[in-house]
């Protein structure tokens, strides 16, 4: 483990336009840096470096950060091997911190059974190219799949042998530990036997990001029906399958590069399109698609294209999957291969010029799932309404308020049915959602003013937001984000400030930044809607607790990307003043006003927090009237007419 102390001294030493510059080309830019991003394709410049701060930022992908974000986007390097890098190349010296026995051990088991993987791969490979049976049976096999040499190398295919011992003996030779082997899952006990696991089988290793490998599948030859046709490596403490893709290693470079991430089922499929010249390819590793997956593919580009045949549990399948993507805020396409065919056959029996044709023609989920439903449903009226809502089931789904409308309007549009007629449904579904969830509301907690008990009152507001639901949900979203962006801000530029502010008995006390914003939030039991603006928050509070006030640095050096470029991002929309003292103007500037900015920030979260909990009780109002949802209500429009006064908005 790294010390922070020598953390810091990494960061204090590394010069970032040294460092990018031995990947990127730069050119002088003013004060800073610019060249073309290393992340997209593009012909004008948008990557810019900022040696004063000691960042970059990618204005194509959105990506940016410090010296050690950039080697973990561009090199794939994790993060204590990004700060090898750099302590490697400014000559820092790291001494790393004294593990307990147990982690020692932990670690050392680790890297075991990472070796115990490498070894049995070498093996499978050696079988294949210098065995007698792994030619005859292996080798034969990928020949006739239609791998060449250098696919079979690319993937480091190969084949266990019948001798369901050999594996076993050569490792314990080798002089690896009986009970890592067992634990790697390649081994099994039986009686006084080690067996392989994969034993008479053609292995597919399966890799991590970094290329190591971590466990295998292995498919069966024989026509023996009481012969499982595949099998995979258990769950061990390098393997987990719902968090692997397979192919991952190879695509990741292309996968940025393009922008695009194909998603197929099997084994064979990845190779068989790598083969043809589509690189941007993985599969689900043997499981039904898992968030965990999603969001690995996430890390490298937010466009998936889902791949598969046309049978109907296929589809079905695939519904499940994209319903998965959209929820995490992705972008879907989807491509139906012909009857019959898979992207494994179709990528064999094609040239590379028709494949890449074919895949140039995806088409978006709510064109697809219209297509496939309609055609079931045929003329049933009954049957459309259920697809329709199916459909709406799906864009409910969509974190992003604004793809939601556009979908909806789309979804309209091909359905020849009222627009307001699926915001209605669509509003439903999102309001069972939230109600079932295990979530408490937000802001609920100790928001506790005198009830409104007038029902004129009640019935007035409902006329006055005849407005569509979901374009007061768009506009409450957006203005939401826009005062998380701003609390965060001001958290990170001036928590160390104080301001004056009031204690229990009404006496002016003085209180920095930081503590009242943390106060003012938990006092109402109030959270971030941005989980990565929560995480930042929370390891706020931690390092004030330890009589540390984190700035905008501090988080820049953070081995989360995702934090990295928040923060990147932070900083760049920071509004800074006119320079109006050279006409004479005096301008009051923000650090001067920091009582009623930080005030204003705070009481805006309220105001959106509490909005967005009149529009979901409102709707859970009109649909199913109970008195404790109108109590409700009408405390939180209390609330709200009480926070505008203060703000002044009417």
């Amino acid at each position: 483990m790294i010390p922070k102390e020598t953390i810091d001294k990494i960061f204090e030493e590394s010069r970032i336009e040294e460092v990018i510059g031995e990947f990127v080309h730069l050119k002088k830019s003013g004060s800073n840096f610019k060249g073309l991003s290393p992340f997209v394709n593009e012909k004008t410049p948008s990557f810019y470096v900022s040696p004063a701060k000691q960042i970059f930022k990618c204005f194509s992908s959105g990506k940016g950060g410090s010296a050690v974000t950039f080697l973990m986007e561009h090199e794939h390097y994790t993060y204590p091997e990004a700060l090898r890098f750099l302590a490697k190349k400014y000559n820092v010296e790291i001494v790393e911190e004294e593990q307990s026995a147990e982690q020692i051990q932990a670690e050392n088991e680790r890297e075991t059974l990472y070796l115990i993987h490498q070894f049995a791969s070498n093996i499978y490979k050696e079988n294949i190219f210098d065995t007698q049976e792994g030619k005859a049976i292996g080798m034969s096999y990928f020949k006739e799949r239609g791998f060449t040499l250098e696919t079979i190398k690319k993937f480091d295919l190969g084949y266990s042998l019948e001798d369901k011992n050999q594996l076993a003996n050569k490792a314990l030779a080798k002089g690896y530990h009986k009970d890592l082997l067992i634990k790697s899952g390649i081994i099994y006990e039986k009686g006084e036997y080690l067996i392989d696991r994969f034993a008479a089988r053609v292995m597919f290793p399966i890799h991590n990001l970094s290329g190591r490998v971590i466990g295998f599948g292995g498919r069966t030859l024989k026509k023996d029906k009481t012969v499982a046709k595949y099998v995979n490596s258990p769950e061990t403490d390098i393997y987990h399958k719902s968090k692997v893709l397979y192919g991952i290693s190879q695509a990741k470079k292309t996968i940025i590069k393009n922008d695009r991430c194909f998603l197929v089922e099997g084994y064979t499929d990845v190779i068989s399109m790598h083969q043809a010249g589509i690189e941007n390819v993985v599969a689900s590793s043997g499981t039904s698609l898992t968030t965990e997956q999603i969001r690995l593919i996430k890390r490298f580009t937010e466009n998936v294209t889902v791949l598969f045949d046309g049978d109907a549990a296929g589809i079905r399948a695939a519904f499940r999957g994209i319903d998965m993507i959209l929820e995490e805020g992705m972008n879907v396409k989807v491509i139906l291969f012909p009857d019959g065919e898979d992207p494994d056959s179709f990528s064999q029996k094609n040239s590379p010029e028709k494949l890449q044709e074919f895949l140039n023609n995806a088409t978006d989920f709510i064109h697809f799932k219209c297509k496939i439903l309609l055609e079931e449903a045929g003329g049933d009226p009954i049957k459309k309404a259920e697809l329709i809502r199916d459909i709406v089931t799906s864009v409910a789904k969509i974190p992003d308020p604004i793809k939601r409308t556009v979908f909806t309007q789309e979804t309209s549009r091909l359905m020849d049915i009222s627009e307001q007629t699926l915001l209605n449904e669509l509003n439903k579904i999102r309001a069972k959602d939230l109600k079932e969830s295990n979530k408490k509301p937000r802001g609920e907690g100790n928001f506790d003013p005198t009830p409104v008990d007038t029902p004129e009152e009640l019935t007035t507001f409902f006329e006055n937001n005849a407005q569509e639901a979901s374009e007061i949900e768009n506009k409450e979203d957006l203005f939401l984000i826009e005062q998380e962006n701003e609390l965060i801000r001001i958290l990170l530029q001036y928590g160390h400030q104080e301001i004056n502010a009031e204690d229990e008995n009404g006496e002016e006390i003085k209180i920095c930044i930081a503590e009242f914003i943390i106060q003012s939030l938990e006092e109402d039991n109030l959270t971030f809607e941005n989980p990565i603006y929560q995480a930042i928050f929370n390891e706020y509070k931690n390092e004030l607790s330890n009589n540390n006030v984190p700035n905008e640095k501090y988080f820049l050096n953070s081995p989360d990307p995702e934090i990295n470029t928040a923060i990147i991002n932070l900083m760049d929309f920071k509004y800074e003043l006119n320079n109006w003292e050279k006409h004479h103007i005096l301008v009051k500037k923000e650090d001067e006003l920091l009582n009623k900015a930080a005030e204003t920030a705070v009481n805006r979260i309220k105001l959106a927090t509490v909005q967005r909990q009149i529009n979901k009780l409102s709707l859970q109002t009109k649909e199913n009237p109970n008195d404790n949802d109108i109590i409700l209500l009408m405390k939180y429009l209390e609330v709200k007419k009480q926070l505008s006064a203060i703000l002044g908005r009417h």
